[in-house]
């Protein structure tokens, strides 16, 4: 097989293919896409200097092996997946995974058009279903405000919180075109989180939302949120802090929940429900062939390569990207020192 590692660039090397065990899965990748996580890793292991790594969470493929537990798949399935974040990952030709982490692709779609969904997907539908714990016959109706929804995830949220639980969605974006994206995916409308949220929101005729799913910049966020969270709401970020926050005595007031979401969590710590993210990502694999929800695949960026590589971090480093980056299939290339 063939990978690209970092240290402190991209290299290409090329190794024996892994062997599956157990429930692990050999996947010929197709396609993968890029997240936020992937340059974060990139600058923990570039400080720390110790040992290069295989980045990359979000593939689609096909099964070339299996492990002798494995249950779910056989070989030749088209599959999907984010992977697990303490395993070497999808930058690379071949890539071990585990079966409960990983869904069957939709038929609809194409590689690179799936690989745009597990990492956001899921990150999307256990915020709102199993974090938030919103219900469709109970929520139906009821308003969540996403901030910052026209990312990769919000990108998701939106189509979830609408589409598939019925809710009032209100989005946040700073620019017209990600204003638009919002608006397409289904969000009612759309306020900017450079400015004042709870004016935004006032102006257009609420006075608190029942949930909040924040995705950009929780410690700046965090005093609005306090402000136009509803008494018995709930908050959920899946962008940590770095500043201390006192526990604030409108939530207490409010009896307001907070939790995270980080959908690692389950491979991370082999919890009992890993299964969870297998039939999650099935269940949006069966809402993408039914046209309820679509991909957010907006760019193609071509094979994946060193260079390929390093344009897709830096578009997600600008900041502004809309949706997600696709890379497609590993290219032959020579090895690169």
């Amino acid at each position: 097989m063939k990978a690209i590692q970092y240290l402190k660039g991209f290299e290409l090397i090329e190794r024996e293919d892994p062997k599956p065990e157990g429930h692990d899965l050999l996947v010929k990748i197709e396609a993968i896409s890029v997240n936020p996580v992937d340059y974060k890793q990139r600058r923990k292991t570039e400080a720390a200097a110790s040992q290069p790594v295989i980045l990359g969470w979000d593939a689609a493929g096909t099964v070339v092996s299996v492990g002798s537990e494995v249950e779910k798949f056989k070989v030749g399935d088209r599959v999907y997946y984010a992977g697990d974040i303490q395993r070497p990952g999808s930058n690379a030709t071949h890539q071990l995974v585990d079966e409960r982490i990983v869904g069957r692709c939709p038929k609809t779609l194409s590689f690179a058009e799936a690989a745009a969904i597990p990492l956001t997907g899921i990150t999307a539908w256990e915020a709102l279903f199993s974090r938030l714990g919103i219900r469709n016959e109970n929520d139906a109706g009821r308003t969540i405000l996403i901030i910052g929804g026209a990312g990769g995830v919000g990108s998701m949220a939106i189509q979830l919180a609408k589409k598939v639980a019925k809710m009032g969605v209100v989005a946040t974006a700073s620019r017209t075109e990600s204003k638009h994206w919002c608006l397409s995916l289904g969000a009612d409308r759309c306020i900017n989180h450079h400015g004042n949220m709870k004016r935004q929101l006032e102006e257009a005729g609420f006075d608190s939302v029942t949930y909040i799913l924040c995705l950009n910049n929780t410690d700046r966020h965090f005093e609005s949120m306090t402000k136009i969270i509803a008494p018995q709401g709930k908050i959920c970020s899946i962008v940590g802090t770095s500043e201390k926050h006192a526990l604030h005595p409108e939530l207490f007031q409010k009896s307001v929940t907070f939790v995270w979401e980080l959908m690692f969590t389950r491979p991370m710590f082999s919890c009992e429900d890993m299964e969870e993210q297998h039939n999650l990502l099935c269940k949006i694999a069966d809402l993408i062939d039914a046209k309820v929800i679509q991909t957010s695949m907006r760019k193609n960026l071509g094979p994946m390569s060193i260079e390929s590589l390093h344009e897709a971090h830096q578009q997600l480093e600008s900041g502004s990207t809309i949706g997600k980056i696709v890379l497609e299939a590993l290219a032959d290339q020579r090895y690169v020192t």
